[in-house]
This record gives structure tokens, sequence and C-alpha cells, in this order.
């Protein structure tokens, strides 16, 4: 469970330059804030940062953005690029309800989805980062050809990722409910601080990839 307050976490943030402060008037200009055109990619939900920075290494020709809406997690996440400053990473805390507000139509490449909160109750079904609703607001922000890869060790949660992408326009090009059993897919796999607890503990790890 993600930690809601950690005393001066908000200071911090606020004081931070790898944190971008007013991200909606980079709308459109993102490639400005980074001073390249290279491809940007962003993770919604990204914890403490530790599969977008090794992201970020692997691939030091691409741009990543780290959405957190936790000023305690994100935190964590600041300390580890003070430590190892990485050039093409930024953070923003914000809700993911307003990436529309942040990103211009076909600006971004591709969106990672890791070990989204589940919102259990069928109420909050909207509210799951893999919902039709959201799959409508990632339409506006991806280019043509964008992707969008999410990983959970929630079943129930990745069946109704599956159920979402027809009513949303949306096929699939890679499925797995055992990402960690598929000797082709985990060949170059970042894992996340959550898919490491959650495989070493016998959890098998769903996948997908999907595109319009």
């Amino acid at each position: 469970m993600r930690l809601k307050n950690v005393p001066g976490s908000r200071e911090v943030i606020a004081e931070s330059r790898f944190v971008i402060h007013n991200p909606e008037e980079n709308k459109g200009k993102w490639a400005g804030v980074f001073g390249n055109d290279a491809p940007l990619h962003i993770e919604i939900g990204m914890g403490k940062g530790r599969f977008l920075m090794d992201m970020a290494k692997l691939h030091p020709e691409v741009n990543y953005v780290g959405i957190e809406k936790y000023s305690s997690v994100l935190l964590r996440a600041i300390q580890k690029m003070e430590e190892e400053e990485l050039p093409n990473v930024r953070f923003i805390r914000m809700d993911a309800e307003e990436i529309t507000n942040v990103f211009g139509r076909g600006e971004v490449e591709r969106i990672y989805l890791n070990f989204s909160d589940p919102w259990p109750k069928d109420r909050h079904a909207k509210r799951r980062l893999p919902s039709r609703q959201f799959l409508a607001r990632y339409d506006e922000i991806l280019k043509k050809d964008g992707t969008i890869e999410f990983k959970t060790d929630n079943r129930l949660l990745f069946d109704f990722a599956l159920e979402e992408l027809e009513p949303a326009g949306w096929r699939a090009d890679v499925v797995t409910f055992d990402l960690h059993g598929d000797e082709k897919l985990v060949q170059g796999n970042v894992m996340t601080e959550y898919e490491e607890r959650f495989s070493s503990m016998g959890n098998p790890i769903c996948k997908y990839i999907i595109r319009r």
C-alpha cells in the first residue's frame, strides 16, 4: 500500500528541478522541455520511479515523463534522481485524469501502466487506468501508431482491461497471463518494484500491448 503522508514531501517536490510544476504550460511543447525531438514515453502511476529510470538508462534516445499523484511516493523518485540524474527523465505530480490538459494531440509515442490501482468496486470502474474512459484520454495524446503497455498481477483487473478494448476501439498486439513464463516476452523485460515482489511470491504477471 502506498504511503500518502510524508512530512515535507510537498515542499521538496515544489523545489525540485526534476519536477515540472506547471505541466499544462508545456502541452504540445514537450520537445522544448527536453531540448530535443526524441520520442516521448510516459508512465502513469510511476510509483518510486524504478521502472521509468531503468528504461531511461537503457534508452537514452527516448524522453520519459513519470506521472504520480502521491507526494510521498514521488519524493522517493526525486531522491533517486538526486543520486543519479538522468537528462531524459522528468516528473509530474498530478491526477491521471488531467493528462489531456498536459500533453498535446499525438504528442506521446507510448504509455506505460504498471500495477495500477484496481479500484475493485464496480462504481469506481471508470477510475481504473485501463478503463474505456481512460482509453479515450489516451487516444487523444497518442501518436497514430502509438501503443500502451499494461502490466499487473491482478487477474480481475486484467480481465476487465481486456473486456474494455473492443468497445473502446482498441486491439491487442500482445496478451499474456504469465509474462515471466513466456521466454520471448520476458526478454528485455524491465521490472517495477511491485513486479519483482509479486513475481518472487509466485504470482503470475499479466501484460498486454495495445494499439488503436
